[in-house]
């Protein structure tokens, strides 16, 4: 029934930032962006790869996101890299904190995590 997923959607507390954090800093192409007037919102389509995309949304005073201790419900998010380390170096170069580099037990493969502007975990998971 289910043939992949379609897309991943983030609310952020501070559009301009997180815009900003997405396209320029982790560089996401923008597909589009729309302003609704009736939600006061934007909405920003993120390429990710060949088939996958982020939203991301803005919404008057979202609550904010409980990460510690961590609640029911989605977790992170996560993205395939060739190399963690070259790519924890760059985000390191964009003064982007990463935890330190750890590996999976059960499939040997590196990862780590950083965190957008609000607090989302974001895993990068070497392929």
């Amino acid at each position: 029934m289910f043939r992949r997923i379609h897309h991943i959607a983030i609310i952020c507390s501070d559009y301009a930032r997180s815009k900003r954090f997405y396209v320029e800093t982790l560089g996401f192409e923008v597909i589009r962006e729309v302003y609704r007037e009736e939600r006061k919102s934007f909405k920003l389509d993120l390429k990710v790869g060949e088939a996958y995309q982020i939203e991301l949304f803005s919404f008057p005073s979202p609550p904010e996101r409980v990460s510690a201790p961590e609640a029911c419900g989605l977790r992170h998010i996560a993205f395939e890299v060739e190399n963690v380390q070259d790519a924890a170096r760059e985000l390191m170069a964009k003064d982007i904190k990463v935890e330190p580099i750890r590996v999976d037990e059960l499939t040997n493969k590196r990862f780590t995590f950083f965190q957008d502007p609000d607090d989302l975990p974001i895993e990068i998971y070497e392929e």
